[in-house]
């Protein structure tokens, strides 16, 4: 039996309902939010089994675009490419004159240069006490007035004996013998000039002289050292301060190296370089080490130093070529080649020579026009056949 009682207390309602009626709506309620569940989860399960799909297909997608790599390709071109060789040596004068003792010497009485500086040809480099030669000069220089005395009196006698000729007073034998001893003053008065220049050029060698104009680049006298023919060098010059570089070359450089190529010396320890010019080439080659010399004329700089040792770059000449970076070029037994890729996007391997290299790279002599799309880097992680993506580097040619 149901019952119902509704009292109201305040303004407010309360419902007693029996225990089997609310027993009934508690299921319902319980039912609905069971409904309401499972329909929550059908839902997650379908947008969950959506997303599984999705990201296997962008997965999928992303798998096939690995399938094919993706490479950086340049085109070279044609760059023209000096044909450089490298060689090293040391620095000399190019011109050395040795200067010693030309006369019979002495005791060295003043040095008045020293290593460094700059002379004129016949310039005074020292002098040699002269005390001795002095005298002897002096002494011969009086004979030459004894001489001179003698033969005017020779000529005044023979004027004398002539004039008395003609009265019959000196015969003609007389005159001939006169004449003789005129002619034999005379002949002593020019060996006495004779001897005195002779003895004046020994003295003037007592100067020691420049041969020609140059900077003096060693001294080995000092004064007061007595010097004589056996002294040896006393000091070294280099004729107008020309200096040059003894580059030592390969015997097959050496063949290929003309006389007048220009070349960029660059000594030990400078960072500054200078440019010169082969003006001679060795005709002979070592024996031992196969190399040769060539020699390449420079102008006088302080940087240069006889001694010192330089290297050299020889320009011998120049031609077109593609210019490839190093990491475009591989080699293995065959030889040097490079990967390129064809119209079809596949791996190509082409053989090539290598010529100059370079600070810019290397020069491709044989194997490539320069229009071909050649793999710049990374090419040992492709192989010939291989499908590719390529890609052009903007930053190369």
């Amino acid at each position: 039996m149901n019952y119902e009682s509704r009292f109201t207390e305040t303004g407010s309602e309360i419902d007693l309902l029996s225990d089997e009626e609310r027993a009934r709506r508690n299921r319902r309620w319980i039912i609905i939010a069971a409904a309401a569940a499972l329909a929550v989860v059908a839902l997650i399960t379908i947008f969950a089994l959506g997303g599984d799909k999705e990201s296997g297909g962008a997965a999928a997608g992303d798998g096939a675009a690995k399938a094919v790599p993706v490479v950086t390709v340049m085109v070279p071109g044609r760059d023209v490419v000096d044909r450089v060789v490298s060689a090293t040596g040391s620095l000399a004068a190019r011109r050395e004159m040795p200067v010693g003792v030309v006369g019979e010497g002495g005791m060295v009485a003043r040095v008045l240069v020293e290593p460094g500086d700059w002379v004129g040809a016949g310039q005074v480099l020292a002098t040699i006490e002269r005390s001795v030669q002095a005298q002897q000069n002096a002494q011969l220089a009086a004979q030459i007035n004894v001489a001179r005395a003698d033969a005017r009196l020779a000529q005044a006698e023979l004027e004398r004996a002539q004039a008395l000729v003609g009265r019959g007073f000196i015969s003609k034998a007389d005159i001939d013998r006169k004449t003789a001893t005129r002619d034999a003053a005379v002949a002593r008065v020019r060996v006495a000039e004779a001897t005195l220049g002779e003895n004046r050029a020994r003295t003037g060698r007592l100067d020691i002289r420049a041969p020609a104009a140059g900077l003096v680049l060693t001294r080995a006298v000092e004064p007061g050292q007595v010097v004589g023919s056996g002294s040896g060098v006393l000091f070294r010059l280099a004729k107008g301060g020309e200096m040059e570089l003894l580059a030592q070359l390969g015997e097959a450089d050496l063949v290929t190296t003309p006389v007048g190529a220009k070349a960029t010396v660059t000594p030990v320890g400078s960072s500054e370089s200078f440019t010169g010019e082969v003006w001679q080439v060795s005709p002979v080659v070592d024996p031992q080490t196969r190399q040769g010399t060539a020699r390449i004329a420079l102008s006088y700089h302080k940087a240069l130093r006889p001694g010192g040792f330089a290297a050299a770059n020889i320009v011998r000449g120049s031609q077109e070529a593609p210019m490839l970076p190093e990491s475009a070029v591989q080699s293995d037994e065959k030889g040097n080649f490079v990967y390129l890729v064809d119209k079809a996007n596949k791996i190509v391997r082409r053989d090539i020579k290598v010529g100059e290299v370079t600070d810019k790279g290397v020069a491709v002599s044989e194997g490539l026009t320069g229009s071909e799309r050649i793999v710049s880097s990374a090419g040992g992680f492709v192989n010939p056949d291989e499908t590719v993506k390529p890609v052009l580097d903007k930053a190369a040619r």
